[in-house]
């Protein structure tokens, strides 16, 4: 089974290093939707089905916390994990990140083999005897 993932961050560059380590990891990935900040991931995600978001929390517009919360409170979007890659250090907000239903939080910079570890736990199959 592929993955279908969305990468959301307003760095054009670090999309792209996102994609290459996403690809390097070894995961069985479909297509990499990009955003380029969080109102453009939710307009992706209104049209098309992902099966983890990958966002920067701190993006112009719509930032990392608000599409957290934005997709928390839409029923077809509230069960899609978000893991937010960022460079942010403060312990608080990376706790309301994890309060406001941030799946998992990746500090850059990041390597392929995290980003595997994540992707794997999130979305291990069910009945495996680990869960989701």
């Amino acid at each position: 089974m592929s993955y279908e993932v969305l990468v959301a961050d307003d760095s054009a560059v670090v999309r792209t290093m996102l994609r290459k380590a996403l690809a390097m990891a070894g995961l069985d990935l479909g297509r990499v939707h990009e955003a380029g900040d969080g109102k453009e991931a939710l307009e992706i995600l209104e049209r098309t089905w992902v099966d983890v978001v990958f966002a920067d929390f701190n993006m112009p517009g719509l930032n990392g916390l608000e599409l957290v919360r934005r997709m928390k409170q839409t029923p077809a979007l509230a069960a899609t994990p978000v893991v937010i890659v960022s460079s942010e250090q403060s312990s608080a907000r990376i706790e309301e990140l994890h309060r406001s239903g941030a799946a998992e939080y990746v500090k850059k910079p990041f390597r392929p083999e995290t980003l595997r570890e994540v992707v794997e736990r999130l979305l291990r199959p069910q009945g495996d005897g680990h869960g989701r």
